[in-house]
């Protein structure tokens, strides 16, 4: 598993990791080199542009779930499960200070 998120992961920082602007001149550098009509070129960009902000979108996600996956093997809680148990300790306090008659 570690290793196919690696591969993901590299395959998709490449595009992922260029500005919007760095991969529109790229993707026009190539249409020109590969003497595309205009039309074309302009739908190669969009599709290019297209890709690289699905593996953007991509790379984002699988690097969330690494994390969540590895701070849970960890032990580590959660926000959420912080802000539960901080309410709890909360209520426990309050109660036992209404008992203790503060």
């Amino acid at each position: 598993m570690m290793e196919s998120l690696k591969k993901a992961l590299f395959a998709g920082i490449g595009l992922a990791a260029m500005s919007k602007e760095k991969i529109e001149e790229w993707a026009k550098n190539f249409a020109q080199e590969a003497k595309m009509a205009e039309e074309e070129g302009r739908k190669f960009i969009d599709e290019v542009l297209k890709h690289a902000e699905e593996a953007k979108r991509n790379v984002e996600s699988q690097v969330i779930t690494f994390t969540k996956n590895s701070l849970e093997k960890m032990g580590f809680t959660t926000r959420s499960e912080y802000e539960e148990l901080k309410k709890r300790v909360e209520e426990l306090e309050r109660k036992i200070k209404e008992k203790n008659g503060q």
